[in-house]
C-alpha cells in the first residue's frame, strides 16, 4: 500500500501510516523548517519531493493507493477568523486535492481539520467539501475525534474524514479506542531536566508572576499551592490560567506557554515532549533526530502535525475493512 503525504507538516500522518506498513512515495510542504524537521525523521532519498501543493500537476503523479493530508485550518479554527472556503490562500486548498483525487483515483484518502469546520457558516462549508468529495468518486465518512482517546493524554479535538473509491464496496467505520486515567499517565509523557527548568531569575518568569496577580487570577490563583502537584499542567492563556490533571490542553502552533509542575518547580515543555504528546516518541531515535533543530521551531511544528496515534488507529481500521471484504470475497 502506497500513499502520498500532502501538506505533510512534520510527518505525523506518515508515522501514522508506516506503523501499519503503508510505504511513502512523496510527500508535500512548502515551510521550510517542517521539510527540515520532516527530512531529519524520515529517509526521504528516493522519495518526491513536491512542494507547493498548488502547483502539482496531478497527471506527472505516480499512481498511488492512499492520499493523506491536513488541509491548512486556520480560516476554519474558532481561534481563527472563520473565513473557510472565501479565503483564496488557505481554503482552496481542499479544491487543489479533490481535483488530485478526481484525476489520479487512489483507493483511499484520510483528511484532517480542526473541530470549527463542522459547524462553519452554518454547516455550509462542510456540506460543500463533502459533496466535493463525493464527487470525486469516494464514499466519505467523516467523525470528530479527541487525541485522549488514542492513548495520548491531549484534550485535541479534529475532524477526521475518510474516503473509499466508491466501485471498491467497501464502507468504513470509525472505531475509536478509550483513553483510561489509570493506563495512561502524563508523567510518562514528560520528563523533567535541568535545561528545561522555569528559572525565577530570568524576565519570563517576572513576566508571569504578573500574569499570575493580573485581575484575572489574582483572587482564584495560589502559586504554592499549585506547585505542590507533580505534573500538574499550567496553561498561560492570554488572559485567564487554566489548570490540567493528567492531560494537557491542545498543542497550538501559535502558542507555547505550557508550563508543569515537578518537586515544587516549574518546567517548561520542551521539543521531545510536545513531540512525544503527538505520539512521534514511536520514532526510532527521535532524541538524536532533533539534536540539530530548534526547539521553538519543534514546538511550532509540533502543534501543527496529525496526532500520530489517531492516523495509525484509522489506517489500522482501513486494513482491517480491507481484509475482511477479501475474506467474504475467498
Amino acid at each position: 500500500m502506497t500513499f502520498i503525504d500532502f501538506c505533510s507538516g512534520i510527518g505525523g500522518g506518515r508515522l501514522g501510516l508506516e506503523l501499519n506498513g503503508f510505504q511513502c512515495l512523496g510527500f508535500s510542504e512548502i515551510d521550510k523548517e517542517a521539510i527540515k524537521t520532516y527530512k531529519s525523521f524520515f529517509d526521504t532519498t528516493n522519495e518526491l519531493e513536491l512542494g507547493d501543493l498548488t502547483n502539482i500537476n496531478p497527471y506527472n503523479l505516480p499512481d498511488f493507493d492512499l492520499l493523506i493530508s491536513g488541509f491548512p485550518c486556520q480560516t476554519f479554527s474558532i481561534v481563527g477568523k472563520r473565513e473557510g472556503l472565501e479565503n483564496l490562500d488557505k481554503g482552496q486548498i481542499i479544491f487543489y486535492l479533490s481535483k488530485i483525487l478526481a484525476i489520479k483515483q487512489p483507493s483511499y484518502f484520510i483528511l484532517e481539520n480542526v473541530k470549527g469546520l463542522i459547524n462553519h457558516n452554518k454547516g455550509k462549508t462542510l456540506k460543500i467539501i463533502l459533496e466535493l468529495l463525493e464527487s470525486c468518486g469516494y464514499n466519505i465518512s467523516y467523525q470528530l475525534l479527541n487525541t485522549l482517546d488514542f492513548d495520548l493524554p491531549q484534550s485535541r479535538e479534529r475532524v477526521y474524514f475518510v474516503g473509499i473509491r466508491k466501485d471498491l464496496g467497501i464502507k468504513f467505520s470509525f472505531e475509536t479506542k478509550i483513553f483510561q486515567d489509570s493506563k495512561i499517565q502524563i508523567k510518562d509523557f514528560l520528563n523533567p531536566s535541568n535545561e528545561n527548568i522555569f528559572d525565577n531569575n530570568v524576565e519570563s518568569y517576572k513576566t508571569f508572576l504578573k500574569y499570575i496577580n493580573n485581575k484575572y487570577n489574582i483572587n482564584r490563583i495560589n502559586l504554592d499551592e499549585l506547585l505542590k502537584y507533580d505534573f500538574l499542567i499550567i496553561d498561560t492563556r492570554q488572559s485567564d490560567l487554566r489548570i490540567y490533571k493528567n492531560k494537557i490542553p491542545t498543542l497550538r502552533r501559535d502558542r507555547q506557554g505550557l508550563l508543569y509542575v515537578f518537586n515544587g518547580v516549574l518546567y517548561k515543555l520542551s521539543a521531545l515532549e510536545a513531540l512525544a504528546l503527538q505520539g512521534f516518541n514511536k520514532l526510532p531515535n527521535l532524541q538524536n533526530k532533533i539534536k540539530s533543530l530548534k526547539t521553538s521551531d519543534i514546538l511550532r511544528q509540533a502543534g501543527n502535525a496529525m496526532s500520530v496515534n489517531v492516523i495509525e488507529d484509522i489506517a489500522s481500521n482501513i486494513l482491517k475493512m480491507i481484509t475482511k471484504k477479501d475474506v467474504s470475497n475467498g
